[in-house]
């Protein structure tokens, strides 16, 4: 007998006749998490639902794929590499998803709550149960708007190792199939979660909001998608949903969001007397803000907190910065906010006859009377961040006499003066070829943290990401009340957001779809809607289609210019220029095969009835 395995009996006989070794032995293992452990603690199960919350999809969040706001038409790449800025065409994985260990985790916690919890009671059994399919139904919706059909798995599937792993390959479902469950699912919990008054948190408004949401986008779907000179669909429903539903779906989605609209539980945030800044605090502030439904919360005491101010701040106007600048918008964005007596946004930067620039006095001066959404958007030039001027300004045009014209000149360094000892070109640019600095002419506001220190490397940013505000429900119920001839209310739902925005009372006396889809762009810009409402509508390959004669498949700029001209009254005046944004390569191109995404050839391989998406 080996001296080790001496020892070990000496031992285990020395507890035996301790007479410990019962007492040792029925002991629970400390490093070990039992089931019946977790599932009756509601600290541990609310802890779960954290992190499942935590895992949500998202093409675009302040964590998430943040950096592809600048790979559409809101915005373009103003930092290091021109990747997002020469995107030749959207390949067909682009929006992949296929995430079934969150939809397995999900049922897993479903069917362990039932069989290990004992010792809670119903209610919270019903309540966490409910909270889970929530979630659930928010997986199947971001998979479901990105792959068409998939299969709804709602149980554990468990191999039993026979050799035929045939009872676990399902094949996807129909895509309406996929709606009517997410739609069926909210309808059978919004009573069992709970959560009153919670916007981090899912209660019985924000699965309303869900399905405000997933039943426009199947509804627009049916009607859009049939209207297509070749409709895009499978044989067997996995792709396609047939144009007669299209009805039924706008009314789920209207009923969901009247819902919330008509419960006196959500106000639009309507607190700071100043209408730009107060749609900027709509989305940032996060006390005493009744528009938000449900939001991803970050603190900085938990040391919960992201980049996202670090990396998009103004060049100015940052901290301790290796970075700054990222995301910076488009002109084409800029141009699609109104004028407050309703006219197009076009600015305005050339006389009537185009014989001549419009001079302002100062730099904001073309945006005034502008949609104030623009404001609370976007920093353009002659605004302030922080409290702090963000100096935008290409260069100067000096006027020569004896040409009878203007003579450009601009400067590669930031904050640089001209030879009259004016300001040359700004300390936030724009530059045609310097990265880190905006080469559009703008910088993003909406969701950049103006706390202090929030851009640096060692504090970061708490900003909250926004799932669901009120602000989408009224756009929601505007579009599927439009959509059923219900013209008077869609314009009562779209006007009410409008007036916030500064318009007049009843400001909008008729409306076309294509009014309300610009309304979505102004209100929703950099919150995760602008490509599922472009792929929902079937208009994707339309706006984005690859032509670089398109203007609205090119990026554009807008580089603000001082003059020059002393003794004359232009003198010191500014003047714009517009143009395709110097770093812009390659006109957006979303090809029909990018309408559903691709589904990864292993999953097909693991589970031969899954079949392909159209043209792929």
């Amino acid at each position: 007998m080996s001296k080790f395995i001496k020892h070990i009996i000496l031992g285990f006989s020395a507890l035996t006749l301790s007479g410990c070794a019962e007492e040792w032995l029925d002991r629970k293992p400390q490093n070990i998490i039992l089931e019946d452990q977790v599932w009756n603690d509601s600290k541990m199960i609310t802890g779960l639902l954290a992190n499942y919350y935590d895992r949500l999809p998202a093409h675009t969040s302040l964590t998430t794929g943040w950096a592809e706001f600048a790979a559409y038409d809101e915005a373009m790449w103003s930092n290091n590499d021109d990747g997002r800025n020469n995107i030749v065409s959207y390949p067909f994985d682009r929006w992949r998803l296929w995430d079934y260990t969150l939809i397995r985790d999900i049922n897993l916690a479903l069917e362990n709550i039932q069989k290990y919890s004992t010792s809670l009671s119903d209610t919270q059994k019903s309540q966490f149960s409910a909270e889970f399919r929530f979630l659930r139904a928010q997986v199947y919706f971001d998979l479901v708007k990105r792959m068409g059909g998939v299969p709804l798995v709602t149980k554990q599937l468990i191999y039993d190792f026979n050799g035929n792993p045939e009872t676990l390959q399902q094949p996807r479902n129909k895509e309406e199939e996929v709606y009517d469950f997410i739609a069926t699912e909210l309808d059978a919990i919004k009573e069992q979660l709970g959560n009153a008054g919670s916007n981090t948190r899912a209660n019985k408004f924000t699965a309303m909001a869900l399905k405000s949401r997933a039943m426009l986008y199947a509804a627009s779907i049916a009607k859009y998608n049939g209207r297509m000179a070749s409709p895009i669909s499978t044989p067997g429903g996995e792709v396609g949903i047939p144009a007669a539903r299209a009805n039924d779906y706008y009314a789920k989605s209207l009923a969901a969001s009247e819902e919330i609209i008509n419960s006196g539980n959500y106000a639009l945030y309507a607190t700071n007397p100043n209408i730009g800044e107060n749609f900027y605090d709509a989305i940032t502030k996060k006390s005493a803000n009744r528009e938000i439904i449900l939001a991803q919360d970050f603190l900085i005491s938990k040391d919960k907190r992201h980049g996202f101010t670090y990396d998009n701040i103004a060049r100015n106007v940052r901290e301790d910065n290796l970075s700054s600048s990222s995301i910076t918008p488009s002109l084409n964005l800029v141009e699609d906010y109104e004028y407050l007596d309703g006219t197009p946004g076009a600015l305005k930067i050339r006389n009537a006859s185009n014989t001549d620039y419009i001079y302002y006095d100062q730099l904001q001066d073309v945006f005034a009377n502008k949609d104030a959404r623009l404001y609370g958007t976007v920093v353009y030039p002659g605004t302030s961040f922080r409290g702090t001027p963000v100096q935008i300004q290409a260069g100067v045009k000096v006027w020569n006499a004896s040409t009878n014209s203007y003579r450009t000149v601009e400067s590669n360094t930031l904050g640089s003066n001209y030879e009259d000892g004016g300001l040359l070109t700004g300390s936030s640019g724009p530059q045609r070829s310097q990265t880190e600095v905006t080469n559009s002419g703008f910088y993003l506001r909406k969701y950049v943290d103006q706390t202090a220190m929030s851009s640096t490397r060692g504090i970061r940013s708490d900003m909250w990401w926004i799932r669901y505000r009120l602000g989408e429900i009224y756009l929601n119920a505007s579009e599927a009340a439009l959509e059923t001839g219900k013209t008077a209310d869609a314009l009562k739902y779209v006007n009410k957001l409008r007036e916030r925005a500064g318009f007049p009372a009843n400001s909008l006396k008729t409306l076309t779809i294509e009014k309300l889809q610009n309304e979505r762009r102004v209100e929703l810009a950099f919150e995760d809607h602008r490509v599922w409402d472009l792929k929902r509508w079937r208009t994707a390959h339309e706006v984005w289609n690859g032509n670089a004669n398109n203007p609205k498949a090119v990026i554009y700029a807008l580089y603000p210019y001082r003059i020059v001209r002393p003794g004359h009254a232009t003198h010191n005046k500014y003047v714009f220029e517009k143009m395709v944004a110097p770093r812009f390569r390659a006109p957006r191109f979303f090809q029909m095969g990018n309408y559903y995404s691709s589904i990864e050839q292993l999953v097909i391989d693991n589970n031969p009835k899954i079949i392909r998406n159209p043209f792929h």
